[in-house]
């Protein structure tokens, strides 16, 4: 064996024995070794919020005042963690692959807004539900009426209690 095969393996036996070092010494401090980053802390805190949250993607034309109407009710929902998007190419938030995959329920204004989706994100769509809310674009951002009516049907679809 030539020098050059001996020197990874080597270099590996010291990396193993200064782990080892440094597990014993953490272990007789009281330490966690090795230690957890804050930026996975956030990771895992954002994983274990969004398995007891339901991911609902709002879906209208423009993201202009039905859809964000509704993200803006449930956003504080302890059981709902709430996106809101358009279909439209003038979209304020035009409705993206990565919007899609991190729902775990879609809830369109129209039956076009699904038949776009559909169009567009069949493969992504398979299983996952699609429910058409049936609110025609007459209402303005934070209307009463509107906010009546996507809190009763987005209670009732989604099962969740008043708040």
């Amino acid at each position: 064996m030539s020098n050059k095969d001996d020197f990874p393996r080597e270099k590996q036996w010291k990396n193993l024995y200064t782990r080892s070092d440094k597990l014993a010494r953490a272990q007789q401090l009281g330490f966690e070794y090795p230690r957890t980053t804050e930026k996975q802390l956030v990771q895992e805190e954002t994983m274990t919020a969004s398995k007891e949250r339901l991911n609902v993607l709002f879906i209208c034309s423009r993201n202009q005042w039905r859809s964000p109407t509704a993200e803006q009710l449930w956003r504080k929902h302890p059981k709902v963690a709430a996106r809101s998007a358009g279909t439209s190419p003038n979209a304020r938030h035009t409705v993206s692959i990565d919007d899609v995959r991190w729902a775990q329920v879609i809830l369109v204004m129209e039956e076009k807004h699904k038949s776009r989706l559909v169009a567009e994100f069949t493969r992504l769509l398979e299983n996952k539900p699609v429910h058409v809310l049936d609110i025609p674009d007459e209402y303005k951002f934070m209307d009463p009426e509107l906010v009546e009516m996507l809190e009763q049907s987005v209670n009732s679809l989604l099962g969740l209690d008043e708040r």
